[in-house]
């Protein structure tokens, strides 16, 4: 095996250690790090919990004093900024008496930025970057997103029938698909920091949005469920909706606008539900300046589960980074059953939304359809 294929192996093994922390360490970026010396794995760890040590110092403290003249490959940049919970890692790695680091790709937050990198080496460590960098990225895509423009990674999911439609005529959605894919909708589920839906969901379905089966007991009780997101510019829902219930499990976030009665908003906040009060757009809560806001408190990743006005609203605006669609081997037809998008119909075939990285799952009699858009 020569030094290159090394290098793959062992960092490699780094992401596999670093995606174990996909569920806990939000909004920290998933990171692996293994330490080895003659060829010898002697130390390994990942960052398990926003707070917790870094997968460098895990690392580091597992391999001791074996570390010394050791090889340290680790899937994200270093940090080297005291603006957080834990100490830097650059330190610790050169009181370890490293004399390699392999990484993956650089951190883009601002506090980091090469700086980790540019440190190490002025200390006089080998540092090569770029092993393994294009599936780093892919692991840390939700992290790097939220970084980069300030807002969170946005999924659009749905369940739909063959012919694209997520309702009948008069609002009856449950259930297009079938067990297993209500199973793997709790599962995504879990992944995300935020559920959001339109008030007109609310208003037909009355859900509950949050993790439940066996998805929830998986589930670490100190990660919780995800934030229950409701876009309601008026305050039409009402009082008794179960995303209103049960605020100690599953916190409530409603986005509404100045149009909403002032009197009603008290009420809510001292139900335990937070408000935000959002500038619109026509009549509408301002999506672009909701994602603004929901960035600049940490949430990084939202999964939208409709209906079809805010689906094709997040899409209009350019907010959709994936779509999820849970298809049925069922048609439904008739002009007034709801459709995946709603909105206006465009007038020319150049206002097609292209969809790429298709990928396709069969979950029992049902299909998952996921891809970039």
């Amino acid at each position: 095996m020569n030094d290159v294929e090394q290098d793959v192996l062992f960092m490699q093994q780094a992401l596999r250690l670093a995606a174990r922390g996909r569920a806990t360490v939000r909004p920290n970026p998933m990171v692996g790090a293994v330490v080895v010396a003659n060829g010898t794995v002697v130390g390994s760890g990942y960052h398990k919990r926003a707070g917790g040590p870094h997968a460098e110092i895990v690392a580091l403290r597992q391999a001791r004093d074996r570390s010394r003249n050791a090889t340290l490959y680790t899937t994200l940049e270093p940090c080297c900024h005291t603006d957080k919970r834990t100490p830097p890692c650059v330190p610790a790695i050169l009181e370890s008496g490293i004399r390699r680091v392999v990484v993956a790709m650089r951190d883009p937050n601002s506090k980091v930025a090469s700086r980790g990198i540019r440190q190490l080496r002025r200390a006089g460590l080998s540092v090569d970057v770029g092993c393994l960098g294009k599936e780093a990225a892919t692991l840390n895509e939700v992290y790097l997103h939220w970084i980069t423009t300030g807002r969170p990674f946005v999924v659009l999911k749905a369940a739909m029938t063959l012919d694209g439609k997520i309702a009948t005529a008069s609002g009856e959605s449950q259930w297009i698909t079938g067990s297993k894919a209500r199973e793997h909708v709790h599962q995504l589920r879990r992944r995300f920091d935020v559920i959001a839906v339109g008030a007109e969901t609310v208003l037909a379905d009355d859900p509950q949005l949050t993790v439940r089966g066996s998805a929830a007991k998986r589930s670490s009780t100190k990660v919780g469920q995800p934030f229950r997101l409701i876009f309601d510019s008026r305050l039409r829902i009402p009082f008794g909706a179960r995303v209103l219930q049960g605020i100690e499990q599953a916190s409530t976030i409603i986005a509404t606008t100045k149009l909403a009665d002032s009197r009603k908003v008290e009420r809510l906040r001292t139900m335990g539900v937070e408000v935000l009060v959002l500038p619109r757009t026509g009549n509408r809560v301002s999506l672009g300046a909701c994602l603004q806001r929901l960035g600049d408190m940490a949430v990084t990743s939202m999964l939208v589960e409709g209906g079809g006005e805010l689906n094709a609203a997040f899409l209009r605006e350019g907010l959709v980074n994936r779509v999820c669609l849970y298809v049925a081997p069922a048609l439904l037809g008739g002009q007034r059953t709801k459709g995946l998008l709603g909105g206006r119909s465009p007038q020319r075939l150049a206002e097609i939304l292209p969809v790429s990285n298709l990928r396709v799952e069969s979950l029992g009699k049902d299909v998952l359809i996921t891809g970039d858009v």
